[in-house]
């Protein structure tokens, strides 16, 4: 399954529309998600003539109406793995709470993947055999007006995830991982044996 990442639009604050190139990016997605602060519906609207689209309640979004598509924080099972999709969480671990502390918080226990918003940056990391990912954001990276970034998330049956964050000015991939989970030996896309 191969699914698009998107957070921190904030839709007619940071400019009027999403940066075009995100159509070319998102080309052939099989789900959308995005980790809040939409602002408007029509963001969701418009990503979703591409792909359908789930989304996470942003600190930002107090006055966006209510809609199927927007949900606190959810968790949805693909391709046999656990995908957490909330706007923030604290990350890295403060020392009041650790991740598996706002994992049971957030997704009402542990998840393999979580994807995230809110800071407007990059990021694609492991902690403790969790794949977290933030995708930036497209129009305020790092709060600041410009065309920034967004991310590609695969998971294939077998257990390999691959993410990458794409750099929407240039197209190029910024930051990417690939990583494995519960994956017998021998099995299609498994590591390769260590020597």
């Amino acid at each position: 399954m191969r699914l698009g990442l998107i957070s921190d639009t904030h839709i007619e604050r940071a400019c009027e529309a999403l940066p075009a190139q995100i159509r070319e990016v998102f080309a052939g997605v099989d789900l959308i998600l995005h980790g809040g602060d939409i602002y408007v519906l029509s963001a969701l609207d418009e990503l979703e003539t591409i792909a359908p689209v789930m989304a996470a309640r942003g600190n930002g979004d107090i006055r966006l109406p209510q809609d199927a598509r927007v949900k606190d924080s959810l968790v949805l099972d693909l391709e046999g793995l656990r995908l957490g999709l909330t706007h923030g969480i604290d990350y890295p671990e403060p020392s009041w709470r650790t991740l598996e502390q706002a994992m049971r918080y957030e997704f009402g226990g542990k998840v393999d993947i979580i994807v995230l918003g809110d800071t407007h940056v990059a990021m694609i990391e492991v902690c403790r055999g969790v794949v977290l990912v933030n995708p930036g954001s497209p129009t305020l990276p790092g709060q600041i007006r410009r065309i920034g970034s967004v991310g590609l998330l695969e998971i294939s049956p077998s257990g390999k995830v691959e993410a990458q964050i794409i750099e929407l000015d240039t197209g190029d991939v910024s930051l990417n991982l690939t990583h494995y989970f519960h994956k017998p030996a021998g099995t299609p896309d498994s590591p390769p044996p260590t020597t």
